[in-house]
């Protein structure tokens, strides 16, 4: 009979040594700091040894816990093999996505490629439409909202960086043009008005320009396209139209940027955290968005 800690303190120890932080290693497991540092210390009880220590850029292995998280990741990962060896092909290694067409188009589908050559094992399926008869098969969505809308269990992506822009033939002799002679391009989220044009011209200091005016679209591409021939002006996320602004088919009207307060969060159901496909994917979206 083996002698072995309960697999979920390993698992807890894996976190820890991964992040360096037991606030990262309770996000990824869905608990507390608490959780973490209990179960940190009665792996260190078990063992006798000191894992971790706090130094001033935060946590550190110690010599047991350098010689222990390698052999611990190695054996995570063949237990892992092995179970996908003998597993019958289903859609366990399909990773379901539910995201905001805009955001999948233009911000997901750029950065697929790094995933997918990192991740082969894993086929993912991104849509933008709910499958309420089959909500189980769901591994995790991306919500766009408000800060300080939505409950803890959502991981915060990216904030939205606002700035407004113009096609290039609206600049005459090089000057800016003016906000008052051309219609002001606006977002509907779930059939309201997103408030980015009013929050841009709060922190430019205008209070010359009427915010009500202009041409409502139900998607941002719909507001980006009028805004490329020239029928109006807009703002947008930066993060949205980096072709654009890359190519000069969208120019920003002033440098004024605004973070916030709409951004994207990640959210995974209870019956799919700790899910490896889940986790990976979650992992990789904290990097490419946070680069």
């Amino acid at each position: 009979m083996r002698t072995l800690p309960p697999l979920n303190m390993l698992k807890v120890f894996e976190e820890v040594a991964r992040h360096r932080s037991f606030n990262r290693a309770a996000d990824a497991l869905n608990v507390t700091q608490g959780a973490i540092s209990r179960q940190i210390k009665q792996l260190e009880d078990y063992l006798g040894v000191v894992l971790f220590v706090r130094g001033p850029r935060g946590l550190t292995l110690t010599d047991a816990g350098n010689a222990l998280a390698p052999h611990l990741g190695e054996a995570f990962d063949r237990i892992e093999r092995a179970l996908e060896a003998v597993r019958v092909p289903n859609l366990r290694q399909r990773l379901r996505i539910l995201a905001p067409p805009t955001w999948a188009t233009r911000w997901l589908s750029p950065r697929l490629r790094g995933f997918m050559q990192r991740y082969p094992d894993i086929s993912l399926s991104v849509t933008s439409q709910r499958d309420d008869e089959h909500p189980g098969e769901l591994d995790c969505r991306i919500l766009f909202s408000r800060e300080g809308e939505g409950t803890g269990n959502r991981r915060l992506l990216v904030m939205e960086r606002h700035i407004a822009v113009a096609s290039p033939e609206l600049f005459q002799d090089g000057r800016e043009p003016c906000l008052r002679d051309h219609p002001l391009l606006h977002i509907l989220h779930e059939g309201r008005r997103l408030r980015v044009w009013e929050n841009w011209l709060a922190a430019t200091g205008r209070s010359d320009v009427d915010a009500d005016s202009g041409i409502e679209f139900s998607t941002l591409d719909q507001v980006i396209h009028t805004a490329l021939a020239g029928g109006g002006l807009a703002v947008i996320d930066r993060q949205m139209i980096e072709r654009e602004l890359a190519s000069g088919s969208l120019v920003p009207i002033t440098p004024v940027e605004v973070i916030g307060p709409y951004g994207y969060w990640l959210e995974v159901p209870g019956d799919k955290r700790g899910l490896s496909k889940v986790e990976r994917f979650a992992d990789w979206l904290a990097v490419v968005s946070n680069p």
